[in-house]
């Protein structure tokens, strides 16, 4: 390749090359009874007309989220994510508080005790799931 030769100019065109000033875009397509056309046919819209005198009244509603209060059990809501109405599915895992008990038990000589925490649900946080969609809906601590 020869690094002296200089480009085309532009305003020689290419064979087989259309520019975009000069695109006319496909000939109008005749119609064909044959052949229905893949869409409707779109009527055009009609201006607003207003009534006589009387004012055009709109009503809008919206609900507003209820907040939920998640305990350690499972509770009956709407799910924020699907909006089905379920009971949460429960899972317990052990947070910070409880390693602080089991170290507790385990340093005023209760080391048999240090499983103990880790037994109990109300020492652990509980993961609230949703059973439709699987979707986290919140954590409940204590």
């Amino acid at each position: 390749m020869d690094k002296t030769a200089q480009p085309p100019p532009y305003s020689e065109t290419r064979p087989g090359f259309t520019p975009a000033s000069y695109y006319q875009g496909p000939p109008p397509q005749q119609l064909n009874p044959s052949h229905p056309p893949l869409y409707p046919q779109m009527s055009q819209p009609q201006p607003y007309q207003a009534s006589s005198g009387q004012p055009t009244i709109i009503v809008q509603t919206t609900a507003a989220p209820t907040m939920v209060v998640l305990g350690n059990g499972p509770t009956h809501m709407i799910c924020p994510s699907c909006r089905a109405d379920i009971v949460t599915t429960v899972q317990h895992s052990p947070n910070f508080r409880t390693h602080c008990w089991a170290a507790l038990l385990c340093l005023f000589v209760c080391w048999p005790c240090v499983c103990l925490p880790y037994c109990m649900d109300s020492c652990q946080s509980a993961h609230h799931i949703c059973p439709n969609c699987n979707a986290q809906i919140g954590i409940y601590d204590y």
